[in-house]
């Protein structure tokens, strides 16, 4: 149990100039080093201790993900916090009780090895700037919790017993109807198979596909959660270069002629914002089909276009069945749904039926139904274009601060689509920090600033921040701007 009547965060009990959050991390760090907080201990819930203590939820959450990063404390899905079982190497091993092994350092598999090693920043947070964290205030959750009233007063029999390894049959409808109209994508319901989020999608992908050792063309610098769902599966990811017209295929078939699959995304690339061109997306088409290989496309916020209709997808240019489209909600309606599908060839759909059925079985069915409805009553595509009119004024506050306060700092270039925006490091900022070292006083300042070096798998060839402005109103951009000019000048 965590004795909060002897945390003091009086200013006067320390450094007066030290942020809120840092006096917290402090006293957590030393009750965990002498033994006050022993190994496996559960710490209260973010809320309860921000309550118990009179502090902002943030400032709790900030001083827990420090100490989280640096290896004090562990989060367990859906179980909380807790103090770890092994301090950081320089520090020692954690007090805890006698038990048989303590100390022995646990035997990793290669592929536990290659998971563990993959940094993958998640930027998942309500504080500025957080990347992929959508408009909470502007999701019309009032008539949510209606649709899924709606679904669960008084629900079939069958609804709440049966689950399809496919997924909700109207929600599989819905969704194949709503990509064919705004994305171009050809399916039937039937090539949609509901997952738990595009992770989940990924992982299944290389299940059915890859055999262990098989390597993968991924996106360089790119998304790390590919990289760790295809390294779950005992794939190899391979970096490839991306650079204007999106990856290079030719380079990376060139460097390994044996890749069976490319993972990428064609309508805006994550984090750089590139969109491939007709000319590779063709080529990459064609690559596929000469090797026999596949094409993952990850379609994560395609329908955040700002100028003009949404670009068609990949999917609708393939001609051969080498395309295995993947998208999801987390961006567009809120990150915890956790729902998102795949798209399928014909050929393929009994082999990832089946393979769902035995490693998963089907996704959570509470929020299936009322999504289906969400979808078919319109509101879904009503509420995008709502935030497409948000996110660009949005993107237009953070441009318009940045210009004001971080001139000589950061280098910001607008985009036409997306829900972040690339800061590059200005020359006289980048000769006294890297972007980690940037991000890291960001951070000590309570603003999120993942650096654009963490997405790269090999050694960075740009620096610079990756600025979440989607989640944010002016005001708060506003007064992020001034605090991470402040933090970066410090």
């Amino acid at each position: 149990m965590l004795p909060t009547a002897v945390i003091n965060l009086d200013p006067a009990a320390g450094d007066p100039a030290q942020p809120l959050y840092r006096r917290l991390y402090d006293q957590l760090r030393e009750m965990i080093l002498d033994g006050r907080l022993v190994a496996g201990t559960r710490l209260p819930a973010s809320r309860t201790l921000a309550g118990d203590l009179g502090l902002s939820r943030n400032t709790v959450s900030l001083a827990f993900e420090q100490l989280v990063a640096e290896g004090y404390l562990s989060t367990r899905q859906g179980a909380g916090t807790y103090v770890s079982s092994a301090l950081p190497e320089a520090e020692g091993p954690l007090p805890a009780a006698p038990r048989r092994g303590r100390g022995r350092r646990p035997t990793l598999s290669r592929r536990g090895r290659a998971l563990s090693e993959i940094d993958r920043p998640r930027g998942r947070d309500t504080v500025p700037f957080a990347a992929g964290q959508p408009a909470l205030d502007a999701f019309p959750f009032a008539l949510w919790a209606r649709l899924l009233s709606r679904s669960w007063r008084a629900p079939a029999e069958r609804l709440a017993a049966v689950g399809e390894p496919g997924g909700y049959a109207p929600l599989r409808t819905a969704i194949a109807n709503y990509l064919g109209t705004a994305r171009g994508v050809l399916c039937a319901p039937e090539q949609v198979i509901v997952v738990s989020g595009a992770q989940q999608a990924i992982h299944l992908t290389a299940q059915v596909l890859l055999d262990p050792g098989d390597a993968v063309l991924v996106e360089e610098p790119g998304y790390a959660g590919i990289r760790g769902a295809l390294a779950a599966a005992g794939a190899t990811p391979v970096p490839v270069d991306v650079d204007a017209q999106g990856l290079a295929i030719g380079q990376g078939a060139r460097a390994t002629p044996s890749a069976r699959m490319v993972c990428v995304a064609p309508s805006h690339q994550h984090p750089l914002g590139v969109v491939m061109s007709l000319p590779r997306r063709l080529e990459t088409l064609d690559w596929a089909e000469a090797h026999d290989a596949w094409v993952l496309e990850d379609d994560y916020d395609s329908e955040y276009r700002y100028a003009g209709r949404p670009l068609a997808a990949l999917q609708g240019l393939d001609r051969s069945e080498r395309v295995i489209y993947v998208g999801s909600f987390s961006k567009v309606m809120y990150p915890t749904l956790r729902l998102g599908y795949l798209v399928v060839p014909v050929s393929l759909v009994t082999p990832f039926l089946a393979a769902r059925a035995v490693l998963d079985d089907h996704a959570s069915m509470l929020a299936q139904p009322a999504l289906a409805q969400f979808i078919a009553e319109g509101h879904f595509a009503s509420h995008l274009r709502r935030m497409r009119a948000l996110y660009a004024a949005r993107q237009q506050a953070l441009l318009a601060a940045a210009a004001d306060d971080l001139d000589g700092l950061l280098h910001l270039t607008p985009d036409e689509a997306g829900m972040h925006l690339l800061a590059e490091l200005a020359p006289p900022l980048a000769r006294r920090l890297d972007d980690r070292a940037a991000a890291a006083q960001a951070t000590a300042a309570g603003i999120i600033a993942v650096p654009l070096s963490a997405f790269y798998a090999g050694p960075a060839r740009r620096q610079g921040l990756v600025l979440g402005y989607a989640g944010f109103d002016a005001a708060r951009l506003g007064d992020a701007v001034r605090g991470l000019r402040m933090a970066l000048t410090a």
